[in-house]
């Protein structure tokens, strides 16, 4: 009788559905006890603070506290209150101080490492793609660490920045996918060193979950080597991915050396045949991105004149950008604003 279940469609089905809804109630029962562990975190903090700002306890004895509590609540409860946890727990209320944040969405690892962010607009737009995109702590620390925020900010104004850190980046556009430059640190591959199309390819190919987490969210894979023919002449797409929020899709070209005028001429041949063969309804125009080491900006220019605006061509590199010279540039923008509103309400005065 049992052999007769196992093979039975029905009890299949049955068997099926009681393991998603079983995962499903794991997972949210999951989520429910780091929502609870990290507003506790926050009440344990705003406590210490609260004794703090009470006078009950010396500025130069400020060390000593955190040090006591420390001990005495790992041998109360465990681990938990590890020296450095409890500072963590300390800087997180002074952080939050308002209580009810988005920062109470995400666990506490992911807090963790928000809070090594000194800077407020870059930990809020972590906080805000940590939530958006639901990043592990692991994924968390990669786009921290090739700069994400800085590379997305790159060339932007003081509005679109602050924008960017308030709410994170928001898909709304073929523009909004760019990122300058893409960073495929995680291929390995140490510079310098020689790599064919091909092998860049198929070693982007096969880290496909950290290149779809460098390329953002929204992306699925569609194919690689993407066949099209005319007139009995075949043409490959590098990679094909389909845009979930743009509702498009996304045709990537990879190039070692510097984009010539054909390549861009080929991308759009790629592109309009997409649009006349491949798209479903209700499907929007494809995107193109040619990724390429070396870029001439005026030779883009100049090929892309009046051609399809959701033609790109962006950088890569193979290794972790200059953080330093990323927010030099960052500062340099905001500062500029300052000065220009300074001037503006200058000449406004009677």
């Amino acid at each position: 009788m049992s052999t007769e279940l196992t093979t039975d469609s029905g009890y299949q089905s049955l068997l099926g559905r009681i393991s998603e809804v079983y995962t499903t109630g794991q997972l949210r029962a999951h989520q429910a006890v780091n929502s609870v562990i990290t507003e506790t975190y926050w009440h344990i903090g705003r406590d210490i603070v609260e004794f703090e700002q009470g006078g009950k306890v010396r500025a130069d004895y400020g060390t000593a506290l955190l040090a006591s509590l420390s001990r005495d609540l790992t041998l109360r409860h465990g681990r938990g209150f590890s020296r450095s946890n409890v500072v963590r727990i300390r800087q997180f209320y002074l952080s939050y101080p308002k209580g009810a944040t988005a920062s109470h969405q995400l666990n506490w690892s992911v807090v963790v490492e928000l809070l090594k962010i000194e800077d407020p607009l870059e930990r809020s737009f972590y906080e805000q793609q940590s939530i958006r995109e639901k990043w592990t702590v692991r994924e968390l620390q990669r786009q921290k660490k090739t700069s994400l925020f800085l590379r997305l900010a790159a060339g932007k104004d003081k509005d679109a920045i602050l924008q960017l850190a308030r709410h994170g980046q928001i898909i709304g556009q073929p523009s909004d996918l760019l990122r300058d430059p893409f960073v495929f640190e995680f291929l390995k591959i140490p510079e310098p060193h020689a790599v064919s199309e091909t092998d860049l390819e198929t070693l982007l190919c096969d880290h496909l979950q950290p290149f779809l987490l460098e390329l953002g969210k929204g992306f699925t894979f569609v194919g690689r080597q993407y066949r099209i023919t005319l007139n009995n002449t075949h043409y490959r797409v590098d990679l094909v991915f389909y845009h979930r929020i743009l509702r498009c899709f996304v045709l990537i070209d990879l190039k070692l050396h510097d984009v010539e005028h054909h390549d861009i001429g080929q991308m759009n041949l790629y592109l309009g045949y997409f649009a006349a063969e491949e798209n479903a309804e209700g499907d929007n125009p494809p995107i193109g991105i040619i990724l390429t080491r070396n870029k001439d900006e005026l030779l883009v220019e100049y090929a892309t004149y009046e051609m399809n605006s959701q033609l790109f061509v962006q950088k890569y590199q193979l290794y972790l950008p200059g953080r330093e010279e990323l927010r030099r540039e960052l500062e340099l923008t905001l500062r500029e604003a300052e000065e220009t509103t300074r001037d503006l309400k200058k000449e406004e005065e009677p």
